[in-house]
């Protein structure tokens, strides 16, 4: 029998969503937790990976289980879960339906704060670097959609199998002062390290060290960025996944976090 389980998480504390040798994973933490309240093996396929210190505001990964519990899972979980984890639903779906190569979308925001706020360090990335220049960096974010070859903004292309994303929408936000900014993006696959690399060049355009002409040769041309250096992760959520079969609203809602309205550039 298999089950989606939705969930959310706060990555500051963990390295990523999959298994690492050494470090402290998403992953261990639920395939540990159901294990010990199952009493069977578990494996716990993902959506997708984040990287180390990344959020999650919505995730979902799948189990293959041998008999169903008799007992409510849902909440004992929770009791488990670390106060950084959270677990919402509990879904029954067919034995072939794969939490992540059935995923036909994504989409993931990017958060700043160009001012230091002890309330945000951990959720948004501080770029202090006096102010953005918020239309030339828009202007860069319409050319995104355009394109889908993004060999250019992957950490690794030679390991990816191919580098074709379909973006589906690029958006830019910022509060009424321009001091918190948010970038969003939807498309049906991400490459390693892209949003990250795309925000960090976006930071770029914003303190004039780069072009948006200068940009869009990167989006034409597959240049091999050498000590391309990510934009902070502390910034970064996956908030939305959708299924053929399933689409679910996320269950907390980051855009109320500290402002009440954000405004599309």
């Amino acid at each position: 029998m298999r089950f989606f389980f939705h969930i959310s998480y706060n990555g500051i504390n963990y390295h990523g969503w999959q298994r690492q040798k050494n470090a402290l994973s998403v992953r261990e933490v639920f395939e540990t937790s159901l294990e010990q309240v199952l009493k069977e093996s578990v494996e716990c396929i993902g959506c997708g990976r984040t990287d180390s210190g990344v959020h999650a505001n919505q995730f979902f990964f799948h189990v293959d289980l041998i008999k169903e519990w008799d007992f409510d899972l849902l909440f004992r979980l929770n009791k488990m879960m670390p106060r950084d984890i959270s677990v919402f639903d509990i879904i029954p779906v067919e034995d072939k339906q794969h939490a992540r190569f059935d995923a036909i979308s994504r989409t993931y925001d990017y958060f700043i704060h160009t001012f230091k706020d002890p309330f945000l360090n951990d959720r948004s990335s501080l770029y202090a670097d006096g102010k953005l220049d918020l239309n030339k960096m828009n202007r860069a974010v319409q050319l995104i959609s355009r394109y889908t070859d993004f060999y250019s903004f992957c950490l690794s292309p030679e390991k990816q199998f191919g580098t074709i994303c379909r973006i589906s929408s690029a958006k830019l936000f910022s509060d009424c002062a321009g001091d918190r900014i948010r970038f969003q993006i939807t498309s049906n696959r991400f490459l390693r390290g892209m949003i990250r690399t795309l925000v960090g060049k976006l930071l770029e355009i914003g303190t004039g060290k780069l072009s948006v002409e200068g940009f869009e040769h990167l989006l034409v041309n597959r240049i091999a960025l050498n000590n391309t250096k990510p934009a902070f992760p502390q910034g970064l959520y996956l908030t939305k996944v959708t299924y053929p079969f399933l689409d679910l609203p996320p269950r907390t809602d980051l855009t109320d976090r500290k402002y009440n309205e954000w405004i599309e550039i």
